[in-house]
């Protein structure tokens, strides 16, 4: 039942404050902050992990080649998979990009 909630209090001790106690009030809207800024958090990093990409890290990749390289892919997992012929066969991707972006997903070693 809402507002009747039960404190446990360490060495097994339960505590129910009276429904209209200022207390209660406080830890509440304490409660309520604290789920209010974990949610907020959680979607924040949820958000920003979904926008990351294996592109993002690439030297000389910025966001009109990642674009180019996305349309052409579908998904940056793609693109680190993808054959060098088919990295320059990409508008807007010279020989050049196309060999260091290849390299970088495939390093000699």
């Amino acid at each position: 039942m809402p507002g009747r909630e039960i404190f446990h209090l360490p060495g097994g001790r339960e505590v129910t404050l009276p429904p209209n106690s200022p207390l209660l009030f406080y830890l509440q809207r304490l409660r309520d902050e604290a789920h209010r800024f974990a949610i907020g958090a959680h979607r924040q990093k949820r958000a920003k992990s979904m926008a990351a990409s294996p592109l993002d890290d690439v030297p000389g990749i910025g966001p009109n080649r990642k674009r180019a390289l996305l349309m052409h892919f579908g998904t940056g997992r793609a693109v680190k998979g993808a054959a060098l012929e088919d990295l320059e066969k990409v508008p807007g991707i010279s020989k050049a990009m196309a060999r260091g972006i290849y390299d970088y997903f495939h390093p000699k070693g």
